[in-house]
């Protein structure tokens, strides 16, 4: 049975919590995709240093307890912030469900928790709208990692982006706060699409720039690019690093960057930077199917304009077979904004019961939807 072509509005708010991504798209949960607006909001300074400050002081499911009363007053001024732009979109907008993803402020698979900060039953309240949120809930509750959930996204926009090109392998690397990769499955079968957090993204990066300046990340990569590279320095962190065999997912709480105490400014960013870089490419070295003609690898994300990241990515990167570097918006999709569109699909296929986690891409058991639904129409 056909289904009908819902106006879903996606809101995500990533690991640098500078503000949130908005998207309003069309969509069936299925194959129809089209992009309606997309839009960024900058949070209230008091906003973001909450949030920041909070982050910063989780570190366990104990944390959350012990910061149980400041957490409720974030959350509450969070979804107010979510609420009162949902309402300016509404006057020019229909909107028929909102997937609100909230600000992950712990997330461990281990402890069978992802936490995100964000009211779905006060936002659906304040809007008057079908809200779905909490989407990795049920994902972890069935032997999940709770991510990545982009995954089906990608399988989606892919097949525009493979249209001419049937037999060139297609991975997605979406760089955010964590990197994570999307592997495409030739046919597009969605039970066979592959999903793994392969490293850090922005987050070392953003975390020594904001720790080390006014500044809070490094734009376009030129603060790396005027450093000098501690090689003592990086090929000890690289020896001491506990690489994983990517079958778990990651958090920022995963990284530090002590490794870079004693560097000044400039040559911390660009040796974390390179750091960065070398986790990122050994991820794609040991994900990439072997003897592929040619690999297609499409970045996308706030990481993929740091050109200088993306160079020594490339650098990294096994030659020994065929590969092009792409970024997103090479294929008119605008990569700002593929994360926040991707929540707004989740929430439809969520609306239809239709599967958000796979086995291939959270290890989940069985493919299954996700996602609290809450209409206070």
């Amino acid at each position: 049975m056909k289904k009908k072509i819902l106006n879903c509005l996606g809101m995500m708010s990533g690991t640098s919590m500078d503000g949130v991504d908005i998207s309003l798209i069309k969509t069936d949960g299925e194959n129809f995709f089209e992009s309606i607006i997309d839009k960024y909001y900058e949070f209230p300074d008091n906003l973001y240093d909450g949030l920041i400050k909070i982050r910063e002081t989780i570190n366990s499911k104990e944390d959350l307890k012990i910061q149980k009363n400041g957490i409720r007053n974030l959350e509450k001024q969070f979804t107010l912030f979510h609420a009162s732009l949902i309402d300016d979109l509404k006057s020019n907008f229909e909107i028929d469900v909102v997937g609100f993803h909230g600000q992950t402020i712990f997330h461990s698979p281990k402890n069978k928790i992802s936490f995100q900060i964000g009211d779905g039953n006060l936002l659906a309240q304040l809007i008057k709208k079908k809200v779905v949120f909490n989407f990795r809930k049920n994902d972890i509750d069935h032997s999940g990692q709770g991510a990545p959930l982009t995954p089906i996204f990608h399988n989606l926009i892919s097949k525009k982006i493979n249209e001419k090109n049937k037999n060139i392998s297609i991975y997605l690397i979406n760089i955010g706060g964590i990197t994570n990769l999307t592997k495409i499955a030739k046919n597009f079968d969605e039970n066979f699409m592959e999903g793994y957090d392969i490293g850090p993204g922005n987050c070392l990066i953003d975390n020594w720039v904001r720790k080390n300046s006014r500044f809070k990340y490094d734009e376009n990569g030129k603060i790396a690019s005027l450093g000098k590279l501690n090689e003592l320095t990086l090929n000890q962190a690289i020896d001491n690093f506990e690489f994983n065999d990517f079958k778990n997912s990651l958090d920022i709480n995963d990284f530090d960057i002590s490794f870079l105490r004693g560097l000044d400014f400039e040559e911390g960013c660009t040796t974390v930077t390179e750091f960065t870089a070398y986790l990122i490419a050994n991820g794609i070295n040991n994900l990439r199917n072997k003897n592929d003609d040619l690999d297609l690898f499409i970045f996308c994300g706030g990481g993929r304009k740091n050109n200088f990241l993306i160079k020594r990515i490339e650098n990294y990167i096994n030659n020994d077979q065929g590969f092009i570097l792409k970024n997103i918006d090479d294929y008119n999709l605008d990569g700002d904004f593929i994360e926040s569109q991707a929540f707004g699909y989740l929430a439809a296929r969520s609306i239809y019961n239709l599967p958000i986690s796979f086995p291939k891409t959270t290890r989940c058991l069985k493919s299954i939807s996700g996602g609290e639904i809450v209409d206070n129409n």
